[in-house]
Protein backbone atom coordinates (compact mmCIF):
# COMPACT_ATOMS: atom_id res chain seq x y z
CA UNK A 1 0.00 0.00 0.00
CA UNK A 2 1.03 3.59 -0.59
CA UNK A 3 1.39 5.95 2.34
CA UNK A 4 -0.86 8.99 2.66
CA UNK A 5 2.15 11.24 2.00
CA UNK A 6 3.14 9.33 -1.15
CA UNK A 7 -0.34 9.54 -2.61
CA UNK A 8 -0.78 13.23 -1.75
CA UNK A 9 2.67 14.16 -3.04
CA UNK A 10 1.97 12.40 -6.32
CA UNK A 11 -1.26 14.37 -6.70
CA UNK A 12 0.26 17.75 -5.89
CA UNK A 13 3.13 17.11 -8.32
CA UNK A 14 0.61 16.62 -11.13
CA UNK A 15 -1.66 19.61 -10.53
CA UNK A 16 -0.60 23.19 -11.13
CA UNK A 17 -2.05 26.63 -10.40
CA UNK A 18 -4.56 27.65 -13.06
CA UNK A 19 -3.45 30.26 -15.58
CA UNK A 20 -4.34 33.87 -14.66
CA UNK A 21 -7.46 35.45 -16.13
CA UNK A 22 -8.72 39.02 -16.20
CA UNK A 23 -12.24 38.90 -14.82
CA UNK A 24 -15.04 41.27 -13.99
CA UNK A 25 -15.03 42.17 -10.29
CA UNK A 26 -17.92 39.96 -9.20
CA UNK A 27 -16.64 37.07 -11.28
CA UNK A 28 -13.27 37.48 -9.52
CA UNK A 29 -14.90 37.23 -6.08
CA UNK A 30 -13.23 34.44 -4.10
CA UNK A 31 -10.21 34.28 -6.40
CA UNK A 32 -6.60 35.18 -5.68
CA UNK A 33 -4.91 38.30 -7.00
CA UNK A 34 -2.00 37.71 -9.34
CA UNK A 35 -0.53 41.23 -9.12
CA UNK A 36 -0.42 43.89 -6.45
CA UNK A 37 -2.94 46.69 -6.93
CA UNK A 38 -2.16 50.39 -6.51
CA UNK A 39 -4.63 53.24 -6.40
CA UNK A 40 -4.51 55.61 -9.36
CA UNK A 41 -6.19 58.41 -7.42
CA UNK A 42 -7.03 59.58 -3.93
CA UNK A 43 -9.85 58.07 -1.90
CA UNK A 44 -11.96 60.00 -1.15
CA UNK A 45 -11.24 62.04 -4.27
CA UNK A 46 -12.31 65.36 -2.66
CA UNK A 47 -13.03 66.87 0.74
CA UNK A 48 -16.59 65.93 1.68
CA UNK A 49 -19.02 65.94 4.56
CA UNK A 50 -19.45 62.90 6.79
CA UNK A 51 -22.76 64.24 8.16
CA UNK A 52 -25.97 65.84 7.02
CA UNK A 53 -25.68 69.39 8.34
CA UNK A 54 -24.18 72.79 7.59
CA UNK A 55 -20.75 73.76 6.29
CA UNK A 56 -19.47 76.65 8.42
CA UNK A 57 -16.53 78.93 9.17
CA UNK A 58 -15.32 78.45 12.76
CA UNK A 59 -15.23 82.18 13.56
CA UNK A 60 -18.96 82.44 12.78
CA UNK A 61 -19.99 79.74 15.30
CA UNK A 62 -17.36 80.23 18.00
CA UNK A 63 -19.91 81.51 20.53
CA UNK A 64 -22.80 79.19 19.66
CA UNK A 65 -24.65 77.65 22.61
CA UNK A 66 -28.04 76.17 23.48
CA UNK A 67 -29.02 79.40 25.25
CA UNK A 68 -27.56 81.77 22.69
CA UNK A 69 -27.61 80.13 19.25
CA UNK A 70 -25.84 81.77 16.35
CA UNK A 71 -27.98 82.68 13.33
CA UNK A 72 -26.37 82.26 9.89
CA UNK A 73 -27.61 82.85 6.35
CA UNK A 74 -27.81 79.67 4.30
CA UNK A 75 -26.40 80.60 0.90
CA UNK A 76 -26.33 77.19 -0.77
CA UNK A 77 -27.89 73.74 -0.62
CA UNK A 78 -25.37 71.05 -1.58
CA UNK A 79 -26.60 67.48 -2.17
CA UNK A 80 -24.22 64.58 -2.81
CA UNK A 81 -23.15 64.25 -6.42
CA UNK A 82 -22.99 68.00 -7.14
CA UNK A 83 -20.16 70.48 -7.24
CA UNK A 84 -20.59 73.59 -5.04
CA UNK A 85 -20.16 76.92 -6.87
CA UNK A 86 -20.10 79.11 -3.76
CA UNK A 87 -17.49 80.20 -1.22
CA UNK A 88 -18.46 80.85 2.39
CA UNK A 89 -18.33 84.50 3.37
CA UNK A 90 -18.47 85.74 6.99
CA UNK A 91 -21.90 85.11 8.51
CA UNK A 92 -22.93 82.52 5.92
CA UNK A 93 -23.09 78.74 5.73
CA UNK A 94 -24.24 76.04 3.31
CA UNK A 95 -26.61 73.18 3.96
CA UNK A 96 -24.80 69.99 2.96
CA UNK A 97 -25.61 66.30 2.70
CA UNK A 98 -23.41 63.35 3.62
CA UNK A 99 -20.83 62.71 0.90
CA UNK A 100 -21.25 66.10 -0.77
CA UNK A 101 -18.15 68.19 -1.57
CA UNK A 102 -17.53 70.96 0.95
CA UNK A 103 -17.55 74.52 -0.44
CA UNK A 104 -14.50 76.77 -0.37
CA UNK A 105 -13.93 78.32 3.05
CA UNK A 106 -15.45 75.43 5.04
CA UNK A 107 -13.63 74.72 8.30
CA UNK A 108 -16.10 72.27 9.90
CA UNK A 109 -19.51 70.67 9.51
CA UNK A 110 -22.26 71.33 12.05
CA UNK A 111 -24.55 68.26 12.20
CA UNK A 112 -28.19 69.04 11.56
CA UNK A 113 -28.96 67.76 15.08
CA UNK A 114 -27.05 70.78 16.51
CA UNK A 115 -29.35 73.20 14.66
CA UNK A 116 -33.00 73.99 14.04
CA UNK A 117 -32.55 72.65 10.46
CA UNK A 118 -33.60 76.05 9.19
CA UNK A 119 -33.70 77.61 5.71
CA UNK A 120 -32.94 80.32 4.56
CA UNK A 121 -31.40 81.01 7.97
CA UNK A 122 -30.28 78.46 10.51
CA UNK A 123 -29.78 78.62 14.28
CA UNK A 124 -26.59 76.83 15.37
CA UNK A 125 -26.52 75.71 19.02
CA UNK A 126 -23.07 74.06 19.32
CA UNK A 127 -19.54 74.83 18.19
CA UNK A 128 -17.68 72.13 16.22
CA UNK A 129 -13.94 71.52 16.39
CA UNK A 130 -11.70 72.49 13.49
CA UNK A 131 -12.14 69.99 10.65
CA UNK A 132 -14.87 68.10 12.48
CA UNK A 133 -17.05 65.90 10.23
CA UNK A 134 -14.96 66.69 7.14
CA UNK A 135 -13.54 63.69 5.30
CA UNK A 136 -10.39 64.98 3.63
CA UNK A 137 -9.14 63.98 0.21
CA UNK A 138 -6.85 60.95 0.42
CA UNK A 139 -7.71 60.23 4.06
CA UNK A 140 -8.47 56.60 3.20
CA UNK A 141 -6.16 55.85 0.28
CA UNK A 142 -3.54 58.05 -1.37
CA UNK A 143 -2.81 57.99 -5.09
CA UNK A 144 -0.04 55.50 -5.84
CA UNK A 145 -0.57 53.59 -2.61
CA UNK A 146 -0.55 49.78 -2.79
CA UNK A 147 -3.97 48.73 -1.56
CA UNK A 148 -3.87 44.97 -2.14
CA UNK A 149 -0.89 42.63 -2.35
CA UNK A 150 -0.45 39.83 -4.83
CA UNK A 151 -1.83 36.64 -3.34
CA UNK A 152 -4.75 38.36 -1.63
CA UNK A 153 -8.04 36.48 -1.79
CA UNK A 154 -10.81 38.74 -3.03
CA UNK A 155 -13.53 38.63 -0.41
CA UNK A 156 -16.39 41.12 -0.20
CA UNK A 157 -14.38 43.96 1.37
CA UNK A 158 -11.60 43.64 -1.20
CA UNK A 159 -14.11 43.66 -4.06
CA UNK A 160 -15.61 46.83 -2.59
CA UNK A 161 -12.21 48.49 -2.37
CA UNK A 162 -11.39 47.67 -6.00
CA UNK A 163 -14.68 49.17 -7.09
CA UNK A 164 -14.02 52.28 -4.99
CA UNK A 165 -10.67 52.92 -6.69
CA UNK A 166 -12.24 52.45 -10.12
CA UNK A 167 -11.22 48.92 -11.09
CA UNK A 168 -13.96 47.02 -12.91
CA UNK A 169 -11.69 44.16 -14.03
CA UNK A 170 -8.82 42.46 -12.25
CA UNK A 171 -6.28 39.73 -13.03
CA UNK A 172 -6.69 36.72 -10.76
CA UNK A 173 -5.95 33.06 -10.44
CA UNK A 174 -9.46 31.70 -11.17
CA UNK A 175 -11.28 29.36 -8.85
CA UNK A 176 -11.10 25.77 -10.10
CA UNK A 177 -14.28 24.37 -11.64
CA UNK A 178 -15.11 20.98 -10.15
CA UNK A 179 -17.59 18.49 -11.58
CA UNK A 180 -18.84 15.97 -9.02
CA UNK A 181 -20.80 12.79 -9.67
CA UNK A 182 -21.74 9.66 -7.75
CA UNK A 183 -21.90 6.19 -9.27
CA UNK A 184 -24.20 3.36 -8.34
CA UNK A 185 -27.47 1.94 -9.64
CA UNK A 186 -28.72 1.81 -6.04
CA UNK A 187 -28.66 5.61 -5.66
CA UNK A 188 -31.80 7.75 -5.62
CA UNK A 189 -31.98 11.54 -5.52
CA UNK A 190 -33.29 13.19 -2.33
CA UNK A 191 -37.00 13.91 -2.48
CA UNK A 192 -37.80 10.73 -4.36
CA UNK A 193 -39.21 7.56 -2.74
CA UNK A 194 -36.96 4.59 -2.06
CA UNK A 195 -37.69 1.07 -3.23
CA UNK A 196 -36.08 -2.14 -1.97
CA UNK A 197 -32.28 -2.03 -2.01
CA UNK A 198 -31.99 1.68 -2.75
CA UNK A 199 -30.31 4.47 -0.80
CA UNK A 200 -30.23 8.23 -1.34
CA UNK A 201 -27.31 9.93 -3.06
CA UNK A 202 -25.68 12.01 -0.32
CA UNK A 203 -22.11 12.01 -1.61
CA UNK A 204 -22.63 14.29 -4.60
CA UNK A 205 -24.33 16.88 -2.38
CA UNK A 206 -21.74 16.60 0.39
CA UNK A 207 -18.75 16.87 -1.92
CA UNK A 208 -20.23 19.71 -3.95
CA UNK A 209 -20.63 21.64 -0.70
CA UNK A 210 -17.10 20.69 0.37
CA UNK A 211 -15.67 21.89 -2.94
CA UNK A 212 -17.47 25.21 -2.57
CA UNK A 213 -16.17 25.56 0.98
CA UNK A 214 -12.68 25.06 -0.46
CA UNK A 215 -13.28 28.03 -2.77
CA UNK A 216 -14.03 26.11 -5.95
CA UNK A 217 -16.89 26.52 -8.41
CA UNK A 218 -18.66 23.17 -8.06
CA UNK A 219 -21.17 21.50 -10.38
CA UNK A 220 -23.14 18.55 -9.07
CA UNK A 221 -24.01 16.10 -11.85
CA UNK A 222 -25.76 13.62 -9.59
CA UNK A 223 -25.60 9.85 -9.83
CA UNK A 224 -24.74 7.63 -12.77
CA UNK A 225 -25.87 4.00 -13.00
CA UNK A 226 -23.39 1.13 -13.01
CA UNK A 227 -23.10 1.20 -16.77
CA UNK A 228 -19.65 1.71 -18.36
CA UNK A 229 -20.90 3.57 -21.43
CA UNK A 230 -23.16 5.85 -19.39
CA UNK A 231 -20.27 6.68 -17.08
CA UNK A 232 -17.71 7.52 -19.74
CA UNK A 233 -20.28 9.48 -21.77
CA UNK A 234 -21.22 11.52 -18.69
CA UNK A 235 -17.61 12.29 -17.81
CA UNK A 236 -16.72 13.27 -21.38
CA UNK A 237 -19.78 15.53 -21.60
CA UNK A 238 -18.70 17.34 -18.44
CA UNK A 239 -15.06 17.95 -19.38
CA UNK A 240 -15.93 21.17 -21.22
CA UNK A 241 -16.69 22.87 -17.90
CA UNK A 242 -14.27 21.01 -15.63
CA UNK A 243 -10.83 21.82 -14.30
CA UNK A 244 -11.23 18.80 -12.01
CA UNK A 245 -13.57 15.80 -11.98
CA UNK A 246 -14.47 13.98 -8.74
CA UNK A 247 -16.32 10.67 -8.70
CA UNK A 248 -17.40 8.58 -5.73
CA UNK A 249 -18.05 4.86 -5.69
CA UNK A 250 -17.01 2.09 -8.02
CA UNK A 251 -13.30 1.97 -7.10
CA UNK A 252 -13.06 -1.28 -5.14
CA UNK A 253 -12.78 -4.80 -6.55
CA UNK A 254 -16.46 -5.65 -6.97
CA UNK A 255 -18.10 -6.96 -10.11
CA UNK A 256 -19.98 -3.70 -10.66
CA UNK A 257 -17.25 -1.20 -9.78
CA UNK A 258 -17.46 0.50 -13.17
CA UNK A 259 -15.31 3.55 -12.39
CA UNK A 260 -12.26 1.38 -11.98
CA UNK A 261 -13.24 -0.74 -14.98
CA UNK A 262 -13.75 2.18 -17.34
CA UNK A 263 -10.86 4.41 -16.31
CA UNK A 264 -8.32 1.59 -16.08
CA UNK A 265 -8.80 1.00 -19.81
CA UNK A 266 -7.84 4.61 -20.55
CA UNK A 267 -4.43 4.04 -18.97
CA UNK A 268 -4.24 7.53 -17.51
CA UNK A 269 -5.76 6.87 -14.08
CA UNK A 270 -3.97 4.89 -11.36
CA UNK A 271 -5.89 2.98 -8.71
CA UNK A 272 -4.09 2.34 -5.46
CA UNK A 273 -4.58 1.16 -1.94
CA UNK A 274 -3.56 3.89 0.47
CA UNK A 275 -2.62 3.02 4.05
CA UNK A 276 -5.46 4.92 5.69
CA UNK A 277 -8.79 4.32 7.35
CA UNK A 278 -11.33 5.21 6.13
CA UNK A 279 -10.61 5.68 2.43
CA UNK A 280 -8.16 2.92 1.45
CA UNK A 281 -9.17 2.56 -2.24
CA UNK A 282 -8.11 5.68 -4.15
CA UNK A 283 -7.77 6.64 -7.78
CA UNK A 284 -6.15 9.64 -9.42
CA UNK A 285 -5.05 10.57 -12.91
CA UNK A 286 -6.05 12.62 -15.92
CA UNK A 287 -8.72 12.32 -18.58
CA UNK A 288 -9.64 13.98 -21.86
CA UNK A 289 -7.73 16.05 -24.41
CA UNK A 290 -6.69 18.64 -21.80
CA UNK A 291 -5.47 16.06 -19.27
CA UNK A 292 -8.11 17.13 -16.75
CA UNK A 293 -7.30 15.77 -13.26
CA UNK A 294 -9.80 13.20 -12.00
CA UNK A 295 -10.18 11.91 -8.44
CA UNK A 296 -12.05 8.65 -7.91
CA UNK A 297 -13.05 8.40 -4.26
CA UNK A 298 -14.65 5.54 -2.32
CA UNK A 299 -18.42 5.38 -2.14
CA UNK A 300 -19.01 5.21 1.60
CA UNK A 301 -19.84 8.75 2.78
CA UNK A 302 -17.22 9.02 5.53
CA UNK A 303 -14.55 7.56 3.26
CA UNK A 304 -15.49 10.04 0.54
CA UNK A 305 -15.43 12.97 2.96
CA UNK A 306 -12.07 12.07 4.51
CA UNK A 307 -10.57 11.41 1.07
CA UNK A 308 -11.73 14.82 -0.10
CA UNK A 309 -10.18 16.52 2.94
CA UNK A 310 -6.87 14.68 2.67
CA UNK A 311 -6.36 14.66 -1.10
CA UNK A 312 -8.84 16.74 -3.11
CA UNK A 313 -8.99 19.89 -1.01
CA UNK A 314 -5.18 20.47 -1.08
CA UNK A 315 -5.18 19.99 -4.85
CA UNK A 316 -7.99 22.51 -5.34
CA UNK A 317 -6.20 25.06 -3.18
CA UNK A 318 -2.98 24.61 -5.15
CA UNK A 319 -4.86 25.10 -8.41
CA UNK A 320 -6.33 28.32 -7.00
CA UNK A 321 -2.81 29.58 -6.24
CA UNK A 322 -2.80 29.00 -2.48
CA UNK A 323 0.62 28.07 -1.12
CA UNK A 324 -0.47 26.68 2.25
CA UNK A 325 -2.84 23.86 1.35
CA UNK A 326 -2.97 21.82 4.57
CA UNK A 327 -5.67 22.06 7.21
CA UNK A 328 -4.59 23.40 10.60
CA UNK A 329 -3.44 20.60 12.90
CA UNK A 330 -3.37 21.18 16.68
CA UNK A 331 -2.68 19.06 19.75
CA UNK A 332 -5.44 18.19 22.18
CA UNK A 333 -6.23 15.79 25.01
CA UNK A 334 -8.39 12.87 23.86
CA UNK A 335 -11.44 12.29 26.04
CA UNK A 336 -12.05 8.67 25.02
CA UNK A 337 -10.02 5.53 24.36
CA UNK A 338 -10.10 3.65 21.06
CA UNK A 339 -8.02 1.31 18.94
CA UNK A 340 -6.48 1.91 15.53
CA UNK A 341 -5.38 -0.55 12.82
CA UNK A 342 -1.65 -1.19 12.64
CA UNK A 343 0.00 0.10 9.49
CA UNK A 344 -2.80 2.51 8.59
CA UNK A 345 -3.28 6.18 9.37
CA UNK A 346 -6.69 6.55 10.94
CA UNK A 347 -8.86 9.65 10.70
CA UNK A 348 -11.42 9.65 13.51
CA UNK A 349 -14.43 11.94 13.46
CA UNK A 350 -14.41 14.11 16.56
CA UNK A 351 -15.65 17.19 18.37
CA UNK A 352 -12.95 19.71 19.32
CA UNK A 353 -13.07 22.08 22.30
CA UNK A 354 -10.41 24.84 22.38
CA UNK A 355 -8.38 25.49 25.51
CA UNK A 356 -10.08 27.86 27.94
CA UNK A 357 -6.93 28.46 30.01
CA UNK A 358 -3.47 26.92 30.62
CA UNK A 359 -5.10 24.82 33.32
CA UNK A 360 -7.85 23.65 30.94
CA UNK A 361 -6.18 22.40 27.76
CA UNK A 362 -7.88 21.80 24.44
CA UNK A 363 -9.80 18.55 24.28
CA UNK A 364 -11.19 16.34 21.55
CA UNK A 365 -13.81 13.60 21.77
CA UNK A 366 -14.56 11.02 19.07
CA UNK A 367 -18.16 10.97 17.82
CA UNK A 368 -19.90 7.88 16.47
CA UNK A 369 -18.32 4.57 15.58
CA UNK A 370 -15.61 3.68 13.09
CA UNK A 371 -18.00 2.62 10.31
CA UNK A 372 -17.38 4.50 7.06
CA UNK A 373 -21.12 4.63 6.36
CA UNK A 374 -21.97 6.61 9.52
CA UNK A 375 -22.81 9.99 8.04
CA UNK A 376 -24.92 10.91 11.08
CA UNK A 377 -21.85 11.13 13.29
CA UNK A 378 -19.90 12.85 10.52
CA UNK A 379 -22.38 15.71 10.66
CA UNK A 380 -21.57 16.18 14.37
CA UNK A 381 -17.82 16.39 13.85
CA UNK A 382 -15.76 19.55 13.45
CA UNK A 383 -12.37 17.83 13.51
CA UNK A 384 -10.53 14.62 12.66
CA UNK A 385 -8.20 12.92 15.14
CA UNK A 386 -5.18 11.80 13.10
CA UNK A 387 -3.68 8.57 14.45
CA UNK A 388 -0.25 7.59 13.03
CA UNK A 389 0.31 4.26 11.32
CA UNK A 390 2.39 2.83 14.18
CA UNK A 391 -0.15 3.60 16.90
CA UNK A 392 -2.69 0.86 17.61
CA UNK A 393 -4.23 2.22 20.79
CA UNK A 394 -5.19 5.72 21.92
CA UNK A 395 -5.76 5.99 25.62
CA UNK A 396 -8.14 8.35 27.33
CA UNK A 397 -6.23 11.47 28.39
CA UNK A 398 -3.44 11.04 25.83
CA UNK A 399 -2.42 13.91 23.56
CA UNK A 400 -3.32 13.51 19.90
CA UNK A 401 -3.05 15.39 16.62
CA UNK A 402 -6.31 17.03 15.56
CA UNK A 403 -7.11 18.28 12.05
CA UNK A 404 -9.54 21.17 12.37
CA UNK A 405 -12.27 21.20 9.72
Amino acid sequence: MKSVEEHLTGILERVAPLSPLELQLLDAHGSMLVDEVAATGDLPPFDNSSMDGYAVRLADVADASERYPVVLDVVADIPAGTSPDVALEPGTCARIMTGAPVPEGTEAIVPVEWTDAGMPTVRVRRTPDEGQYIRHRGDDVAAGQTVLDAGTTLNSAQVGLLAAIGRDRIRVRPRPRVVILSTGSELVQPGRPLTAGQIRDSNSYMLTAAAREAGAIAYRVGNVADDPKALIDTIEDQLIRADVVVTTGGVSAGAYDVVKEVLTELGTVDFDKVAMQPGMPQGFGTIGPDDTPIFTLPGNPVSAFVSFEVFVRPALLKMAGVTETARTVVRARCEAAFTSPEGKRQFVRAKYTPAESPAAPATVEPVGGHGSHLIGSLALADALVVVPEDVTEVRRGSTVDVMLL
